[in-house]
């Protein structure tokens, strides 16, 4: 039985970028303007959410992404700072629920409901 009492709901986790030119759509492929891509997005959100958990894993376990569903809402230009805050919702067997969001001050750039999926850290090893 995999022992995730610590991994309670309401858990939450922070991630801060400061836009660079190698975070921009133009940079990841993922199109061609020079504004936050939507894969360093998700990036920050998954930064968030595996913060979010900090230690309440059992060291032999980890977590993986594995469904996302992401708004990408408004453009954050170069030089911009976004912080991705992610909640953990629930926890349900080896899945855990996370809702997060993106923002650029006051602008919500981007919500998020993200799935990470507990597995054993030696399959990774």
């Amino acid at each position: 039985m995999l022992d995730v009492d610590d991994c309670s709901p309401g858990r939450r986790g922070t991630a801060t970028l400061t836009v660079t030119y190698d975070d921009t759509a133009a940079a990841l492929g993922s199109g061609d303007v020079e504004v936050l891509g939507t894969p360093r997005v998700l990036a920050l959100v998954e930064e968030a959410s595996v913060r979010a958990l900090g230690d309440c894993l059992p060291p032999d376990k980890t977590s993986v992404g594995s469904v996302v569903e992401l708004q990408h809402r408004a453009p954050s230009r170069i030089g911009a700072e976004v912080s991705a805050e992610a909640v953990l919702l629930g926890v349900h067997g080896r899945r855990l629920e996370f809702s997060a969001r993106v923002t650029e001050g006051e602008t919500e750039v981007a919500h998020c409901r993200h799935r990470r999926v507990i597995v054993d850290r030696a399959r990774f090893g």
